[in-house]
This record gives structure tokens, C-alpha cells and sequence, in this order.
């Protein structure tokens, strides 16, 4: 069987499944019902220093963004950082790593931009034996507007500064928690190794509103009449993340930065592709709140079954294989051209094909009287978009068409790859970027 254990900046763990920092590792209670389930490591919910407490809402925090058939897409939430005392967090903590020292212990934290306040609270989290800290730069809502999590995260001087802080005072490994809201999440990753980070994680929620009630004229969740932005996460954010993420690690400055994945893993598959985009761990929240601890199972099984069926030994022969097939725009090859073709035995003669490719795209879709549908290779630029409405998978596929065939659209006699990149029509400025 292949070997999912995991070796995350030292941080050791049996896979590479942490549940993310969150409402589902609040607690005792929860992380170590957890790890009876099979997960590899927690991040313990963001904790704050000693002061005035936290208050929450008394009321709705989640929002949702549900597909045709109700299925969980996105989830916004309003919630705070933890609202228990920080002594009892830290006595739980220290608690459940001694009983489960094989599993990865990672405390997430937020406190004020002031390093007196990171240097109270480290020692008092290295003292409970956790294996690392997660700097929370990512919380949109509510903390931001007191001058943490987004608000630190949006500025790459403070993500440095308050790195280097921690990296000074505490002999833990510090991942750094970036935030989506930002244009480019390169610059934040750099500043955090600047600072010395040893790892990142991304992504945390997306600022949103999901819905409104148009009879209150409110957005949800709404509280005594009123609502708030709050935090987006879930499968619907997972195109986002895996770009992201990619983003960081085939970038040269921060190529060799362990990230540690988030955003919409639901099954082992979202996993495989976090790990072969660069991640060496992803952690999971949105699908644990709505399926509960025991997916991890399904995750632990699919991989290590996928693992074996494609003769990985370990997850480290997996970690950043997609990374050199990303790239730029202007590199993709004019000279690979594809067509549709319809499977008359699989079509249920639906018309979504034609509708979508008649309306909306290059009109290459053709509909008989018996309402059989047949592709115009003279029409078809490829796009795609009839494979991604139709409703049966499989069938519609798209060929490839072989060096010496004609493109029926264009009379053009398909050639080989391009031998010298410093051509290529979409690199007009003559630059050789082939490696």
C-alpha cells in the first residue's frame, strides 16, 4: 500500500488530511473525536491573547449557496475567532497532544500587530507541546476591522514584520495563513519568507455577501434586521485556491515554500490535485461541516487506492508534479487543435449541446428533424462548451487531430510542436521561454 505519512516542515503527521483552523477544532472534545476518525493533524481554532472576550453573534452565522439539487456549493460565515478563554484552549491542547503525539498539532493564532502581544502568547502555546503556529493573516471579517487577520494580510510589510517576530521568539515551525483578498498572492508569500516562514497556508475565506432577503431587504445571515460581509469557502472556492496555490509554487522566488492547501478539498481527488499543485498537506473544513469527521475515511482510501493504481509509493512523489505543465497564457501551443464528437449511443437528444453552442458560441452543433445532433468540423474552434453542459459525462469528447490531417475550419494542414518557442505567434516579444 502506499505511504501517506507526511513530513510538513517537520511536522509529522500518518497523512497528509489536517483539519483546518475552524468551528470543527474549537474544542477538545471535537479534536479528539477527530483523530479517533482517522485525520492526520488539527489546526486548533484562531486563538486570541487574554483580555476582553470575545463575543459572537447570538444568532445565524452561516450563509449558503446551494446547487439544483441543494447540495452545500459555498458557505459564508460571520463567526469570530475562538470565544473560550485562552488558558482552557491551552490546557485542551496540551491535553489531546499527549494522547495523540503521532498526530500533527498545529495552534493558529491572532493578536493585535504589536510584538509584545506575539511574545506574551508564544511561549504559553510552545509550553503545551503544539508542533507549529499558523499565523491567521487571512479572517476577512470582524477581526480585520480591528486591525488583524485580512488587514495584515493585505500589507506585505506587516506580514514580514510579524513573521520575523515569531520566527525570533518561538522555536516552533510558523506558517503563515495568507489571505485570497489581494490581487496577487505572490507578493504576500515572498514577504512571509522574507520574514523567515517555514511554510504557508492558503486559502482562507473570500469576503462576500451570499444572498439577500428581499422581504427584510437584508443579507443573510441576518441579525435583528441587519447583515454583514463574513468569510466564503467551500467547493465553490476551490477553482481559486488551486490557483493560487500554483501561483506560489512555480513562482521562482517562493518555488521551494512548503504550502500547506485550503479551500474546497471535499474528496481525496481535490487532495491530489492541492498536493501534485505544490501543496504538502491540505486542510479540510466545509466538507467536515457538512458530512461530518468520519469523510476523512473516504479521503485516507481513495488516495492511497488511486496511489497504488498509478505506482506512487509515497505522497512526495506526488507534491508538485502538476507544477511545470502550469504556465503562462502566451506559451500554449496554436499547433494542438481538437474537435468534437458526439456519441449517438450515450445522447439522450437533449439539445443543451446545440442551445449552448447555437446561441451562446459558434453555431458548430447540427439538429436534424429526428433531433439527432452532429458537430460541424468546419465550424468547431473547440471551445469545449458542449462538453462542459452535457448532462451524461463521456459523450462528447474531443479528438485530437494528428500531425498531416486537415483542419476542416481553417484548410490548414496540422503541423508538429513548435520546435523553437521564440516564434510562436503568442509569444510576439521574441522571448524564449521553451524551459
Amino acid at each position: 500500500m502506499a505511504d501517506l505519512s507526511t513530513d510538513f516542515v517537520g511536522i509529522k503527521s500518518p497523512n497528509p488530511f489536517w483539519l483546518a483552523s475552524a468551528p470543527p477544532t474549537d474544542k477538545e472534545y471535537n479534536v479528539r473525536r477527530a483523530f479517533e476518525a482517522g485525520w492526520g493533524g488539527v489546526v486548533w481554532k484562531t486563538l486570541g491573547e487574554d483580555g476582553p472576550p470575545v463575543v459572537n453573534v447570538n444568532g445565524p452565522r452561516y450563509g449558503a449557496v446551494y446547487g439544483a439539487d441543494r447540495r452545500l456549493l459555498g458557505l459564508n460565515n460571520i463567526e469570530l475567532i475562538t470565544d473560550r478563554p485562552l488558558e482552557v484552549n491551552l490546557r485542551e491542547i496540551t491535553t489531546v497532544k499527549r494522547d495523540y503525539p503521532d498526530r500533527a498539532m498545529i495552534v493558529s493564532l491572532m493578536v493585535p500587530c504589536e510584538e509584545e502581544a506575539w511574545k506574551r502568547i508564544l511561549p504559553r502555546v510552545e509550553q503545551t507541546g503544539a508542533d507549529g503556529i499558523e499565523l491567521n493573516f487571512g479572517c476577512p471579517h470582524g477581526m480585520a476591522e480591528r486591525g488583524m487577520g485580512s488587514a495584515v494580510g493585505q500589507v506585505p510589510e506587516y506580514i514580514e514584520m510579524v513573521t520575523r517576530w515569531c520566527k525570533q521568539t518561538t522555536r516552533m515551525p510558523v506558517i503563515v495563513k495568507l489571505t485570497p483578498n489581494i490581487t496577487d498572492i505572490r507578493h504576500p508569500a515572498e514577504a512571509a519568507l522574507r520574514g523567515g516562514a517555514d511554510a504557508v497556508s492558503l486559502i482562507n475565506t473570500i469576503n462576500s455577501i451570499t444572498s439577500v432577503d428581499l422581504d427584510a431587504m437584508s443579507p443573510e445571515p441576518m441579525i435583528d434586521g441587519k447583515g454583514t460581509h463574513g468569510g466564503y469557502c467551500g467547493p465553490a472556492v476551490k477553482p481559486i485556491a488551486l490557483n493560487m496555490v500554483a501561483e506560489i509554487a512555480r513562482n521562482a522566488t517562493t518555488a521551494k515554500l512548503p504550502i500547506s492547501a485550503i479551500g474546497g478539498v471535499t474528496t481525496w481527488r481535490d487532495a491530489a490535485e492541492f498536493m501534485a499543485l505544490g501543496a504538502g498537506s491540505v486542510q479540510v473544513c466545509t466538507a467536515v461541516m457538512t458530512y461530518g469527521f468520519r469523510i476523512v475515511e473516504e479521503m485516507i482510501s481513495g488516495l492511497s487506492d488511486w496511489m497504488d493504481d498509478k505506482g506512487y509509493a509515497g505522497v512526495d512523489q506526488i507534491i508538485g508534479r502538476a507544477v511545470p505543465n502550469v504556465t503562462d497564457w502566451q506559451f500554449l501551443n496554436l499547433n494542438y487543435i481538437t474537435k468534437a464528437e458526439i456519441d449517438q449511443e450515450a445522447c439522450i437528444k437533449c439539445g443543451r449541446c446545440y442551445a449552448a453552442c447555437e446561441d451562446t458560441s459558434h453555431q458548430a452543433i447540427a439538429m436534424s428533424a429526428d433531433r439527432v445532433f452532429s458537430v460541424k468540423d468546419e465550424e468547431c474552434v473547440a471551445c469545449n462548451l458542449c462538453v462542459d453542459v452535457c448532462p451524461i459525462e463521456g459523450c462528447i469528447s474531443m479528438r485530437e487531430l494528428q500531425p498531416g490531417e486537415v483542419d476542416p475550419r481553417t484548410g490548414k494542414t496540422v503541423e508538429k510542436d513548435y520546435a523553437n518557442w521564440t516564434t510562436h505567434p503568442n509569444n510576439p516579444g521574441n522571448t524564449c521561454a521553451a524551459e
